[in-house]
């Protein structure tokens, strides 16, 4: 396993993370995977090496939480472990239970705690970016709730880079605690956010941690799983001929490579050093080992080409843009992969 440091803090984290929106209650969603599922695959990733983990409140509303940290408390140690969990997405049918009120992150933070069975999570992260409560209100919030020893850094999630210039320009003029850790959205089908959003990370000190390496699977080449065949943010994000050329030349690499398409998928986003961490949300031990190969996998020039030439611009993937997004075309292919 590799570590680097998480930005400009002092936290230091393996660059593979576990992602764990699949794990809670089948109740939520019908792939997601119960305790007894999940236990083989969390204890695999720390035998690896895997310290740093990914929990939010709304992932099977609540259920995931507690799912992953019942296994965490039995297998693990709580002072080995860097543990972030996110607010901001409704939990119920309350209209305070939702958003970054002052009022929903002070309940959220506790309810989350007390699901995990936890005195603190390592990162307290706004799922996205709430345009309907002050910033001055939730930075406030999440920087007492830093002060109060329930957090130990706070981070971000999805949002327009403005907006996280916002944040940063009201923690900044208030000597509040700043983001450590944005969290977002990058594989060979979305690159969107390697413009502006990744530079100015860089530029103000925050790691970078991808979530979706693999396209929600259209880079797996299985278009037909239980997930993808019942999730409707993948035909949402990735239902474009751009998308699934791109989802091609990914085979045709991994075929040339004799490895498997996620694997490729996953070394293209671990082969750029912006990126601080990478989720990896594994069905199987198998495909959480396909990661690891991935972390030292570095592509060709050429690889990199044909993986990289079927990609145009595209609309932001986040809260605002769903149902706008527009098609795609693509550039000729090179040598060696024509044909």
């Amino acid at each position: 396993m590799q570590y680097v440091r998480l930005g400009q803090s002092g936290l230091k984290v393996s660059r593979l993370c576990l992602g764990t929106m699949n794990m809670g209650s089948k109740e939520w969603k019908p792939w997601i995977f119960d305790e007894k599922e999940s236990e083989p695959i969390i204890r695999h990733a720390l035998d690896n090496g895997v310290n740093f983990i990914d929990l939010a409140d709304f992932y099977s509303i609540g259920a995931g939480e507690e799912v992953v940290c019942n296994v965490l408390r039995r297998i693990g140690r709580r002072d080995d472990m860097v543990i972030t969990t996110k607010v901001g997405y409704a939990m119920s049918d309350d209209i305070n239970a939702q958003g970054h009120s002052r009022k929903n992150i002070f309940n959220a933070i506790d309810n989350s705690l007390q699901r995990m069975g936890m005195d603190y999570v390592d990162i307290y992260m706004l799922h996205y970016f709430d345009t309907e409560t002050p910033l001055e209100e939730t930075m406030g919030a999440l920087n007492d709730i830093v002060l109060a020893g329930k957090a130990r850094y706070i981070g971000v999630s999805t949002m327009y880079t403005w907006q996280l210039a916002k944040i940063l320009q009201v923690c900044d003029k208030n000597g509040w605690a700043r983001p450590i850790n944005m969290q977002l959205q990058l594989n060979c089908a979305y690159r969107e956010e390697e413009r502006e959003m990744i530079p100015f990370c860089m530029d103000q000190g925050i790691g970078v941690s991808v979530f979706s390496p693999l396209a929600r699977g259209i880079l797996t080449s299985d278009l037909q799983s239980t997930r993808n065949k019942t999730d409707f943010f993948t035909a949402e994000m990735y239902n474009d001929q751009a998308s699934r050329d791109i989802a091609h030349s990914v085979a045709k690499v991994a075929d040339a490579r004799g490895c498997l398409p996620a694997q490729v998928a996953q070394a293209w986003v671990l082969n750029k050093r912006e990126v601080s961490s990478m989720l990896v949300g594994a069905d199987t031990t198998a495909q959480f080992d396909s990661a690891l190969a991935a972390l030292e996998m570095q592509l060709s020039a050429e690889e990199l080409y044909e993986l990289e030439r079927n990609y145009t611009p595209c609309d932001l993937i986040n809260d605002y843009t769903s149902g706008k997004r527009i098609a795609r075309t693509a550039r000729q292919a090179m040598a060696p992969f024509t044909g």
